[in-house]
């Protein structure tokens, strides 16, 4: 299993990037939930770590979409 992402990491990415880590962890969480009620995952709490990613993951984007308006605005 991978490392969790952190704030600092995705805060490097592009948002080309973030969209797709976007996109990669949503699948995986769509995919790890029928697998856990079908009771065949080996470990379930990686279901919660993938959406904290994801979590993280929206954020940063919505900190470059705030700081993108801003910068407009000035």
């Amino acid at each position: 299993m991978a490392a969790p992402l952190t704030a600092g990491k995705l805060r490097d990415m592009t948002v080309a990037e973030l969209r797709s880590q976007e996109e990669q962890l949503a699948d995986q969480i769509f995919r790890l939930r029928f697998q856990v009620a079908a009771s065949q995952v080996e470990n379930p709490a990686r279901l919660h770590l993938l959406r904290k990613d994801l979590a993280r993951v929206k954020t940063v984007l919505r900190e470059k979409a705030i700081a993108a308006e801003t910068e407009t605005r000035a």
